[in-house]
Protein backbone atom coordinates (compact mmCIF):
# COMPACT_ATOMS: atom_id res chain seq x y z
CA UNK A 1 0.00 0.00 0.00
CA UNK A 2 1.37 3.78 -0.82
CA UNK A 3 2.09 5.73 1.86
CA UNK A 4 -0.62 7.86 0.94
CA UNK A 5 -3.19 5.60 0.79
CA UNK A 6 -1.75 3.99 4.31
CA UNK A 7 -2.15 7.17 5.73
CA UNK A 8 -6.17 7.95 4.53
CA UNK A 9 -7.22 4.31 5.67
CA UNK A 10 -5.34 4.82 9.19
CA UNK A 11 -7.28 8.41 9.73
CA UNK A 12 -10.67 6.22 8.64
CA UNK A 13 -9.80 3.35 11.10
CA UNK A 14 -8.76 5.95 13.40
CA UNK A 15 -12.30 7.23 13.40
CA UNK A 16 -14.08 4.60 13.54
CA UNK A 17 -12.48 3.04 16.33
CA UNK A 18 -13.09 6.79 18.61
CA UNK A 19 -17.08 6.60 17.27
CA UNK A 20 -17.00 2.56 17.69
CA UNK A 21 -15.99 3.04 20.97
CA UNK A 22 -18.12 6.04 22.58
CA UNK A 23 -21.07 4.24 21.09
CA UNK A 24 -20.12 0.97 23.44
CA UNK A 25 -19.92 3.36 26.46
CA UNK A 26 -22.83 5.29 26.02
CA UNK A 27 -24.75 1.75 25.05
CA UNK A 28 -23.06 0.36 28.81
CA UNK A 29 -24.07 3.46 30.55
CA UNK A 30 -28.19 3.33 29.33
CA UNK A 31 -27.65 -0.87 30.33
CA UNK A 32 -27.04 0.01 33.75
CA UNK A 33 -29.28 2.96 34.09
CA UNK A 34 -31.98 1.29 36.57
CA UNK A 35 -33.29 2.21 39.52
CA UNK A 36 -32.56 0.35 43.27
CA UNK A 37 -35.80 -0.10 45.03
CA UNK A 38 -36.51 -2.65 47.58
CA UNK A 39 -39.03 -4.94 45.77
CA UNK A 40 -36.24 -5.10 43.13
CA UNK A 41 -32.71 -5.43 45.51
CA UNK A 42 -32.32 -8.61 44.66
CA UNK A 43 -32.52 -8.30 41.47
CA UNK A 44 -30.34 -5.02 41.26
CA UNK A 45 -27.81 -7.28 42.96
CA UNK A 46 -27.63 -9.48 39.91
CA UNK A 47 -27.63 -6.42 38.24
CA UNK A 48 -24.55 -5.02 39.61
CA UNK A 49 -22.51 -8.01 38.98
CA UNK A 50 -23.29 -8.90 35.47
CA UNK A 51 -22.64 -4.55 34.60
CA UNK A 52 -18.88 -5.34 36.73
CA UNK A 53 -18.08 -8.08 34.47
CA UNK A 54 -19.46 -6.18 31.18
CA UNK A 55 -17.65 -3.03 32.59
CA UNK A 56 -14.12 -4.79 32.93
CA UNK A 57 -14.53 -6.25 29.27
CA UNK A 58 -15.73 -3.07 28.08
CA UNK A 59 -13.16 -0.63 29.67
CA UNK A 60 -10.49 -2.84 28.20
CA UNK A 61 -11.55 -2.13 25.07
CA UNK A 62 -9.37 0.31 22.85
CA UNK A 63 -11.16 3.86 22.67
CA UNK A 64 -14.31 3.11 25.20
CA UNK A 65 -14.17 6.20 27.61
CA UNK A 66 -14.09 4.01 30.50
CA UNK A 67 -13.17 6.89 33.23
CA UNK A 68 -15.94 7.87 32.00
CA UNK A 69 -18.35 5.00 32.35
CA UNK A 70 -16.92 4.66 35.92
CA UNK A 71 -17.65 7.80 37.04
CA UNK A 72 -21.11 7.39 35.80
CA UNK A 73 -21.38 4.40 37.75
CA UNK A 74 -20.09 5.83 41.20
CA UNK A 75 -22.49 8.50 40.74
CA UNK A 76 -25.24 6.32 39.76
CA UNK A 77 -25.20 3.99 42.38
CA UNK A 78 -23.17 5.69 45.14
CA UNK A 79 -19.95 5.68 47.62
CA UNK A 80 -20.95 1.90 47.96
CA UNK A 81 -20.14 0.58 44.82
CA UNK A 82 -16.56 2.71 44.45
CA UNK A 83 -14.61 -0.17 45.65
CA UNK A 84 -16.14 -2.38 43.33
CA UNK A 85 -15.79 0.00 40.44
CA UNK A 86 -11.79 0.56 41.99
CA UNK A 87 -11.27 -2.48 41.46
CA UNK A 88 -12.69 -3.16 37.96
CA UNK A 89 -11.34 -0.75 36.31
CA UNK A 90 -7.48 -1.74 37.66
CA UNK A 91 -8.42 -5.34 36.32
CA UNK A 92 -9.40 -3.95 33.39
CA UNK A 93 -6.30 -2.28 32.50
CA UNK A 94 -3.94 -4.97 33.37
CA UNK A 95 -6.14 -7.28 30.94
CA UNK A 96 -5.29 -4.68 28.47
CA UNK A 97 -1.76 -4.50 28.94
CA UNK A 98 -1.99 -8.64 29.39
CA UNK A 99 -3.56 -8.72 25.46
CA UNK A 100 -0.87 -6.68 24.41
CA UNK A 101 1.96 -8.37 25.38
CA UNK A 102 0.52 -11.52 24.13
CA UNK A 103 -0.04 -9.68 20.84
CA UNK A 104 3.15 -11.10 18.46
CA UNK A 105 5.34 -9.00 17.00
CA UNK A 106 4.85 -10.16 13.40
CA UNK A 107 0.86 -9.09 13.52
CA UNK A 108 2.24 -5.30 14.65
CA UNK A 109 4.58 -5.08 11.92
CA UNK A 110 2.34 -6.86 9.50
CA UNK A 111 -0.18 -3.90 10.42
CA UNK A 112 1.58 -1.37 9.58
CA UNK A 113 3.65 -2.79 6.41
CA UNK A 114 -0.22 -3.21 5.12
CA UNK A 115 -0.53 0.54 6.41
CA UNK A 116 2.23 1.92 4.31
CA UNK A 117 4.53 2.65 7.58
CA UNK A 118 7.52 1.11 6.39
CA UNK A 119 10.38 2.79 9.17
CA UNK A 120 7.08 2.06 11.98
CA UNK A 121 7.26 -1.72 10.68
CA UNK A 122 11.24 -2.12 10.77
CA UNK A 123 11.66 -0.39 14.24
CA UNK A 124 9.29 -2.54 15.65
CA UNK A 125 11.05 -5.82 14.03
CA UNK A 126 14.52 -3.60 15.53
CA UNK A 127 12.95 -3.59 18.60
CA UNK A 128 11.45 -7.13 19.03
CA UNK A 129 14.42 -9.26 19.74
CA UNK A 130 15.93 -6.91 22.63
CA UNK A 131 15.71 -6.72 26.28
CA UNK A 132 13.73 -3.88 28.20
CA UNK A 133 16.84 -1.78 29.06
CA UNK A 134 18.01 -2.41 25.22
CA UNK A 135 15.12 -1.24 23.93
CA UNK A 136 15.34 2.50 25.52
CA UNK A 137 18.43 3.02 24.52
CA UNK A 138 17.78 2.38 21.27
CA UNK A 139 14.78 4.57 21.25
CA UNK A 140 16.55 7.28 23.25
CA UNK A 141 19.48 7.72 20.74
CA UNK A 142 17.06 7.47 17.55
CA UNK A 143 14.58 9.75 18.72
CA UNK A 144 15.48 13.53 16.91
CA UNK A 145 14.48 14.97 19.64
CA UNK A 146 14.94 15.62 23.63
CA UNK A 147 11.60 15.42 24.66
CA UNK A 148 11.23 12.08 24.01
CA UNK A 149 14.34 10.51 25.81
CA UNK A 150 12.73 12.44 28.70
CA UNK A 151 9.36 10.84 27.93
CA UNK A 152 11.25 7.37 27.40
CA UNK A 153 12.86 7.86 31.58
CA UNK A 154 9.86 9.06 33.04
CA UNK A 155 7.32 6.63 31.46
CA UNK A 156 5.34 5.55 34.25
CA UNK A 157 4.63 8.93 35.10
CA UNK A 158 3.25 9.85 31.78
CA UNK A 159 1.53 6.94 31.57
CA UNK A 160 0.12 7.54 35.09
CA UNK A 161 -1.02 10.84 33.58
CA UNK A 162 -2.41 10.14 30.49
CA UNK A 163 -5.17 7.52 32.15
CA UNK A 164 -5.87 10.65 33.82
CA UNK A 165 -6.06 12.85 31.11
CA UNK A 166 -9.18 14.15 30.08
CA UNK A 167 -10.62 13.19 26.42
CA UNK A 168 -7.51 10.51 26.71
CA UNK A 169 -10.30 8.58 24.17
CA UNK A 170 -8.73 10.16 21.39
CA UNK A 171 -5.37 8.50 22.80
CA UNK A 172 -7.71 5.10 22.77
CA UNK A 173 -8.86 5.64 26.12
CA UNK A 174 -7.93 3.67 29.50
CA UNK A 175 -7.83 0.29 27.22
CA UNK A 176 -6.16 1.64 24.46
CA UNK A 177 -3.23 3.32 26.43
CA UNK A 178 -2.85 -0.24 28.50
CA UNK A 179 -2.90 -2.17 25.18
CA UNK A 180 -0.11 0.13 23.73
CA UNK A 181 1.75 -0.19 27.34
CA UNK A 182 1.84 -3.66 27.07
CA UNK A 183 2.85 -4.18 23.59
CA UNK A 184 5.97 -2.04 23.81
CA UNK A 185 7.55 -3.88 25.95
CA UNK A 186 8.98 -1.32 27.76
CA UNK A 187 6.44 -0.95 31.32
CA UNK A 188 7.72 -4.41 33.23
CA UNK A 189 4.52 -6.13 34.86
CA UNK A 190 5.32 -5.21 38.73
CA UNK A 191 6.13 -1.67 37.71
CA UNK A 192 2.82 -1.39 35.58
CA UNK A 193 0.39 -2.59 37.96
CA UNK A 194 1.90 -0.61 40.61
CA UNK A 195 1.43 2.51 38.09
CA UNK A 196 -2.18 1.55 37.51
CA UNK A 197 -3.23 1.40 41.16
CA UNK A 198 -1.74 4.44 42.15
CA UNK A 199 -3.04 6.29 38.75
CA UNK A 200 -6.92 5.13 39.07
CA UNK A 201 -7.03 5.99 42.45
CA UNK A 202 -7.56 9.78 43.08
CA UNK A 203 -11.56 9.68 41.60
CA UNK A 204 -12.37 6.94 44.01
CA UNK A 205 -10.96 8.23 46.87
CA UNK A 206 -12.79 11.64 46.22
CA UNK A 207 -15.79 9.99 46.57
CA UNK A 208 -15.36 7.83 49.47
CA UNK A 209 -13.97 10.82 51.19
CA UNK A 210 -17.29 13.37 49.94
CA UNK A 211 -19.47 10.54 50.81
CA UNK A 212 -21.16 10.35 47.14
CA UNK A 213 -24.77 9.23 47.22
CA UNK A 214 -27.19 8.46 44.48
Amino acid sequence: MRPGRGLVVLIAIYAGLVVGGLLLGRWFTELVAFDVRPHTEPQAHMMIMTATAVYILVSAVPFVPGAEIGLGLMALLGSGIVPLVYLSTVLALSLAYLIGRLIPVSVTAAGFGMLGLCRARDLVLQLAPLDNDARLKLLAASAPRRIVPFLLRHRYVMLALAFNLPGNTLLGGGGGIALAAGMSGLYRPVAYLATVVLAVAPVPLLFLITGVRP
